[in-house]
This record gives C-alpha cells, structure tokens and sequence, in this order.
C-alpha cells in the first residue's frame, strides 16, 4: 500500500497538504494550504516554510483554490519546487488571481516581485479537462531541472502497462474549477498497481451554479474530507426561503444584513440566490434591495465566473437563455476603493439603510467585514448572517457562538459587544455533510479498504469513522478507517 504522508490537514480543516510516496524517488503532492485558525500556530511565518523534502515531488496537483488549499504554494515554489501545477481549466483562471492576493497579504507588496512570481507560476500551471486521465513521466520540466510532464492518456490499460503514474480530475461541486483527484498508480518493477482518491472539499446536491459530485468507479485508498462529518444540513432545496427570511427578518428592525462569505464560491452562490429571490419576488423592498458587493477581489472572481458559463450547471445554464443574467443583475453593486469602503460602513452604520453587505473574509479572520462588525455589532438594529463553516478559533466562530447569548468577541484587541441579530444557515454550506460523504463511499462499484479522514475537527473525524465502519459491516465489508495521522 503506497504510503501517505500529511503536512496539513489531517488534525484540522485547514492546511491541505498531502504527499503520495510512489517510490523511493517519487511523489506528488495534493494540495499546499495555509493554516488558519486553531490550526496556525504563534509562529505563523514557521508555519508557512516547507520543511519537507520536495526533491521527488514530481508534481502538485489542486483540488481547488481556496487559500486552505494554496495559500503556502508561494512558499513551495520559493523552496524550490519547479514541477507542474496540475489543475482543473477553471482552476487554473482562478489561481493566478488568489495567489496574487495571497502575495499581498502574507508575502510581499513588491510589484516586481509579484510579476516574476505569477510569470513562474504561469509557467508551471498544466490545465487538464475534467474525466481523462493524465500521465505524469519524468521529463526535464520548466527550468531545466528533472521534473514531470504531463500528456493524456487515452487508453488506460495500455498506459498502466507501460508503469506511468497518471491522474484525473473530476468535478467535486464545491467551488467552480474545483475537483477531487484520481490517482493511478503501478510499481514498474514489481506490476503492482494502486489507486488512490483524494477527496479535497466535495460539494453537496442541489448546491447553486454547480453540478453535484459523482462517485469515482472505486479505488484502494481514500482521502477524505470530514467537515461535517458529524453532521446534516438541513434540506438544501429549502434554503433559499430560510435565507429570504433571515434577511427580513433584519431588514424588519431596520438595518444592514452583513454576510462574512469567500470571494469565491460562496459570494457568487449567494448572488445566485439573491437574484433568484428578487426576480421571484413582487416585494417592493426586494426589488429596491441594495445588494453590496464589498470586495474588489471577490468582482474580479465573479467575472471570471461569469466567463466560465460552459461550467456551470443546467438550471443556471437555463436562466441564461432565458435573458437573466443570475451573477449580473441591476441590485448589485460594487465597492472598490478603500475610500469608498469606508465611506459605506459609516454611511449603514449610521443610517441602518436596508442592504445586504456581502464581504470577506468567511471566517471573519480579517478583510473588509471586520469593519463592518466592528462598525455594527454594538447595534441591535444589524444582524450577521452566516451562510459557511467557522473554523474554531476565528472571530467567525466566536459570534456565531456567543452572539445568540448576547456575549462579546474580540477584534483587533478592542472588545466588542454583540447586540445585533445572528443567524446561521448550514443549508448554504459547500461542503458535503455526513449522508453526502457515506454516499460518495457508498456509491462506488469498488469500495476502498483503506480511508483516510483529513480535513475536519476531531469530533468531525470521530463520527464520520464510526458511521463508516457500521457501513462496511453491514455490507460484510472490511476497512480501515485511520483518524487523521
């Protein structure tokens, strides 16, 4: 059994970084995500250095671009790393674009520095379409040094036979361009042969704008997230009325709903919504809603989005060719400069106009919602609405907690108390819950014998196993289900 060896992401949900040994001399690595949270210890910046050795790492493979999963490839590529960076089509649009802001914020503001950096990065991105499989072969790579390439391999039988190792990414449903990956392995010397799954983040059904995940056809070892995997969300397909009420709901006390949500993914599934909502709606209100989009980042994101149409799933394919435009409609607007930021805060926190401020970051660990929270969450008039995961130990985490109770959250050393409304709905997740999970195992024709929990809380991790191991003797089916490390 090929080994695995983690380097994030196995005792938390942030941090991915998983390193497939295929031999003594190769590897590829999954993912390279930043630590965020509980998970990032005091000295961050150790955190970031690759510690390990990247000498046999042939190539990197992401699953998508949240910055729990690329936010340390500066760090990577600065230690060293010259193979390619193998994603999906819409992955590789959206990365440059996270890791130049990656850059600014943890890295450098040198512009120079910056340009040379994403020119490296173009350089190393191999783009693959979702279903075929890939072979990876040692070849003289980017900078002359012995990496991987990467060609497609149409007949699989015939490219196993030969002993290259090969990949292929299918669609995950979580974030555009996001995938979990395949893994086809065989030992040139001995003919033995392994496959190997990694999950990173899987969407659930119904989720907007995406298609939701199919099962892989089996493997051998599983790599597999656990968010929720203590967990359901509840029915998904009434979401959109638990989100149309939560907001007014808010906008009955007379103020500004505030939403912490990624640049991407999140932002643009609630635009979705929103837009589905106000076109439904005969409310006055709803049609004159001011939805503000707070984050020069996460437009740049949605025009990207709305560039990779051909990605996105029937029902938004649908509303197209009916003349809507779900990602671009007259409600939304744009807040760009800093200046005008500022000027937006005050102007809501003071007149409690009703809006929907949509802003980063999710977890409220910094960006442009903490200004807001810090503007607003004294006023009893406001309410903050969660639509995602809080990871333990960010301010997200800590209002949503003790918010209802009426406690208080520290931001930036000042102690905040919270007096407007807070609301979760765990219906808009992204992430799959614990029947989606069973389901992506259970829908296989070739159950795994060996899975891997990653990528969750401990009580997460400990649930999902116990619910897996009941699957598999019900079935009469042997497994090893190992807890993170």
């Amino acid at each position: 059994m090929l080994e695995i060896i983690h380097h994030g992401g196995a005792t938390g949900v942030t941090g991915s970084c998983h390193q497939l040994v295929l031999n003594q001399n190769e590897s590829l690595l999954v993912d390279c995500g930043l630590f965020q949270g509980e998970d990032s210890k005091e000295d961050s910046f150790e955190q970031l250095q690759i510690e390990f050795d990247t000498s046999t790492v042939k190539a990197l493979v992401i699953t998508h671009v949240h910055i729990d999963h690329v936010g340390r490839l500066p760090y990577l590529l600065a230690a060293g790393f010259t193979g390619p960076i193998i994603c999906s089509i819409p992955t590789a649009k959206l990365l440059p674009l996270v890791i130049e802001d990656a850059l600014k914020i943890g890295f450098t503001r040198n512009a120079q520095l910056i340009e040379r950096f994403q020119a490296q990065l173009q350089k190393q991105i191999v783009s693959v379409p979702y279903g075929k499989w890939q072979s990876i072969g040692s070849v003289s790579d980017v900078s002359g040094h012995t990496g991987a390439s990467v060609g497609t391999a149409e007949n699989a039988e015939i490219s196993e036979s030969t002993g290259t190792t090969r990949v292929k990414l299918k669609r995950a449903g979580h974030i555009l361009g996001s995938s979990y990956v395949e893994v086809s392995y065989q030992d040139a010397v001995t003919g033995q042969k392994e496959r190997v799954v990694f999950s990173g983040d899987l969407g659930a059904p119904y989720a907007p704008l995406l298609p939701a995940p199919k099962s892989p056809y089996g493997c051998d070892q599983l790599v597999l997230e656990s968010t929720y995997g203590d967990r359901r969300h509840p029915d998904r397909r009434q979401r959109r009325a638990t989100l149309k009420a939560a907001v007014e709901q808010a906008l009955a006390n007379g103020g500004t709903v505030m939403v912490p949500a990624f640049s991407i993914g999140r932002t643009q599934e609630l635009l979705y919504e929103l837009e589905t909502i106000i076109h439904q709606s005969r409310s006055s209100q709803w049609q004159s809603m001011e939805i503000i989009v707070d984050s020069p980042l996460a437009a740049r994101f949605t025009q990207v989005y709305r560039e990779l149409k051909p990605y996105w799933d029937k029902e938004a394919q649908s509303r197209l060719r009916s003349g809507r435009h779900p990602l671009s409609f007259a409600n939304i607007y744009t807040v760009n400069s800093h200046a005008e930021h500022e000027q937006t805060v005050e102007y809501l926190a003071q007149t409690g106009r009703p809006a929907v401020v949509i802003a980063a970051s999710g977890m409220c660990a910094g960006g442009r919602i903490m200004n807001y929270l810090t503007a607003m969450l004294g006023d009893e008039r406001h309410q903050v609405l969660f639509v995602g995961y809080q990871g333990a130990g960010t301010p997200g985490r800590d209002i949503q907690q003790y918010g209802p109770q009426g406690g208080w959250v520290n931001i930036d050393g000042e102690r905040i108390d919270i007096k407007a409304g807070v609301t979760s709905i765990s219906g808009y997740s992204a992430h799959a819950d614990q029947k989606d999970l069973l389901n992506f195992v259970k829908r296989m024709r070739r159950w795994p014998n060996t899975i891997r929990l990653v990528h969750g809380e401990q009580t997460a991790r400990a649930a999902l196993k116990s619910e897996l191991e009941k699957l598999y003797k019900r079935k009469g089916k042997e497994v090893r289900v190992v807890n993170g490390k």
